[in-house]
């Protein structure tokens, strides 16, 4: 597939320079003076003048001589070879539509790829389109008409070849985006989220070009008009640099990719789940249900904590035990703990410490770490409910108490003795 693909570019590429490029073929002397004249014309004017594309001119001349019409006038002859031109475009144009490319379509569904499902439709209507628009120049070329005329045609058909040729590209280029935009979803890549967005700038830059080759190949000169909307360029960009700062933003997160639609995420202030990511903002829907929407520049700026990509559940807590507890009881409750962790499938062993950490003030503290081997929210708050419970009962088991935070007064001196002294 990926060689048909570089053949169809090859193919499109050759198709574009032998239709524009084709002003390299020599026609007759007389059509070299005239294009001399236009040449002179361009330098007072200060634009050149468009001369249809010298390939169709010389396949032209070739029917001309086929059918040994040499007279400077229009005659029978030429209105019958122009009617063959567009019998024979609407002919070619038929057969294309209607049998060459349902071919073409049948055998792109028997191919396991997607994408040529999606490019022989796409290619269809430009190719016959082209071959209108070839039918119906040629046969105009075939007529004899005024100098005024045949320069407007001559304008008209670059302009119509470079659409064509650029329509045909740009559709191809939108069959190619959206296959790998499905391609991205369904392998679940990070980028498919951006995808929208980098197909729509893409094509704002590919029409933009196209534009401009369009201009130039009508004689004009594109860097003078690229230097004139400098000024204004630059005057925009400064009463949108927040607009720009964004697009910046956006581009930032499409290339690190630190969240998709759908993870949850804590950015700056604000924890949720990420709802769409735009060319200026990202919308995320709070714990509470409302939606906060956050420019890119500041998503770009901020630490992000993404929540929906833990490699594990990480417990960490202090068991406080009363102070009454011997020091054969807590060493025992202690391996008791580690026991318990360690028994249970779901907690990672190498993650599991308990020690007998602090002397508090009110309660003497077991420290019992661990981590779970799934990332889930819901299985983690399981497995930590499951081992609480479970150090309840070990606990209750060594008669043994939790603590809780208690303090104890001593009295002395004449009142404390007065008030033991009146309880007597």
């Amino acid at each position: 597939m990926k060689q048909f693909f570089r053949l169809s570019l090859c193919t499109l590429g050759f198709l574009l320079g032998s239709v524009v490029g084709a002003a390299e073929v020599p026609a007759t002397t007389v059509q070299a003076g005239a294009a001399a004249n236009a040449t002179a014309a361009a330098v007072a004017t200060g634009k050149a003048t468009a001369r249809t594309p010298d390939l169709l001119e010389h396949m032209v001349d070739v029917i001309l001589d086929l059918f040994n019409v040499k007279s400077s006038g229009n005659t029978v002859s030429h209105y019958v070879i122009c009617a063959l031109f567009l019998v024979v475009a609407i002919l070619l144009r038929r057969f294309l539509t209607t049998i060459f490319f349902n071919q073409l379509k049948k055998l792109a569904s028997k191919t396991e790829t997607t994408l040529d499902d999606k490019l022989f439709p796409a290619m269809e209507s430009p190719v016959a389109t082209f071959v209108m628009v070839t039918g119906i120049f040629a046969a105009l070329k075939v007529l004899k008409l005024s100098e005024t005329v045949d320069q407007s045609i001559a304008a008209g058909s670059t302009v119509a070849f470079s659409l064509v040729m650029f329509w045909g590209l740009l559709r191809a280029f939108d069959a190619i985006i959206d296959h790998s935009a499905e391609i991205a979803k369904v392998k679940q890549m990070g980028i498919a989220a951006f995808m929208p967005w980098i197909k729509k700038s893409l094509i704002a830059v590919f029409v933009v070009v196209g534009t401009l080759m369009t201009v130039q190949s009508l004689g004009y000169n594109v860097s003078t008009i690229l230097q004139g909307l400098g000024i204004g360029g630059l005057a925009f960009a400064l009463a949108a640099q927040d607009t720009i700062a964004n697009l910046f933003g956006s581009i930032v997160v499409a290339i690190d990719q630190p969240f998709k639609i759908g993870e949850t995420v804590k950015i700056g202030a604000h924890t949720g789940t990420v709802e769409e990511i735009g060319l200026r903002s990202t919308k995320i829907r709070l714990i509470d249900k409302s939606l906060v929407v956050m420019p890119n520049k500041l998503v770009s700026s901020e630490a992000i904590v993404n929540l929906s990509r833990f490699t594990q559940r990480r417990v960490e807590q202090v068991i406080g035990l009363t102070y009454d507890t011997t020091p054969d009881q807590l060493a025992v409750i202690v391996e008791d703990f580690r026991g318990i962790l360690l028994a249970d499938a779901e907690v990672d062993p190498t993650s599991v410490m308990v020690f007998f950490r602090d002397l508090s003030a009110s309660s003497l503290d077991v420290w019992v770490v661990y981590a779970s081997r799934e990332a889930d929210v819901k299985e983690g708050f399981a497995l930590k409910q499951r081992m609480n419970l479970a150090i309840m009962r070990a606990v209750a088991a060594r008669r043994l108490s939790f603590a809780y935070p208690t303090s104890v007064m001593h009295l002395d001196g004449p009142v404390a003795k007065a008030l033991v002294g009146g309880k007597g």
